[in-house]
């Protein structure tokens, strides 16, 4: 096929923020008006305790070093590993 009888691609753009904001609205709603933000994510951190707690000492060492390399997270607030 001749590239040059070809008008060429036509550029498409669509602004996706409007579709962003009506998802994240319908993802409050759904949730509905008993959420509690704050007890959702105090038992999100009760359940990460629970997780890595009663580790063997070769557990807490491989738990140690990951959590040093950004692999896990810390026990710090938030919970977000470095990578």
């Amino acid at each position: 096929m001749n590239q040059d009888k070809n008008p060429g691609l036509i550029p498409f753009t669509i602004d996706l923020t409007f579709e962003e904001a009506r998802r994240r609205a319908e993802v409050v709603a759904a949730l509905g008006p008993d959420w509690d933000p704050v007890a959702a994510l105090r038992g999100e951190d009760e359940a990460y305790a629970l997780l890595y707690s009663g580790l063997d000492a070769e557990q807490q060492r491989t738990y140690d070093m990951l959590v040093a390399a950004g692999v896990l997270p810390g026990e710090d607030p938030g919970h977000a590993a470095a990578h």
